[in-house]
């Protein structure tokens, strides 16, 4: 039995842990989606569930421990990361936050060892879907 089988039969979406068949309640939207995805990879959509949840669960987790890093960041080190990310230099930064460019690099290297990165582009690459325009507005 595969650990997808024995995960679902664990859940209750499986009444047997027997052959896979995969059997989900499902909004109109969500089911909409996975039979488009499966139209336009010519596959069954049963055979793109598990890859689907596999994804999704990778997502999942991997968004858990990137949040659980920026909470270990102090208030400065978060602004000067999330001002990094909206694409400000170190002087733009410290102009901004009333500090110095010095100061700037200081609370960055300290974020990026947080997230074990040595650059500033591996930040932003790795948050780039997170919307930091509060940070963009703040005087």
């Amino acid at each position: 039995m595969s650990i997808w089988d024995r995960f679902l039969y664990l859940i209750g979406k499986r009444s047997t842990p027997g052959p896979r068949s995969y059997r989900f309640d499902v909004s109109d939207s969500l089911q909409v989606t996975l039979s488009t995805i499966a139209k336009d990879e010519g596959r069954p959509e049963n055979e793109l569930i598990p890859e689907l949840l596999n994804a999704g669960l990778t997502q999942y987790i991997s968004n858990e421990r990137i949040w659980k890093k920026w909470e270990t960041l102090s208030p400065r080190e978060k602004d000067v990361a999330a001002l990094v990310c909206l694409g400000y230099t170190n002087r733009e930064i410290g102009a901004r936050l009333s500090i110095s460019s010095e100061t700037v690099k200081d609370r960055l290297e300290t974020a990026l060892k947080k997230f074990s990165f040595t650059k500033r582009t591996e930040l932003r690459d790795l948050l780039s879907i997170w919307d930091f325009s509060e940070w963009e507005r703040q005087p």
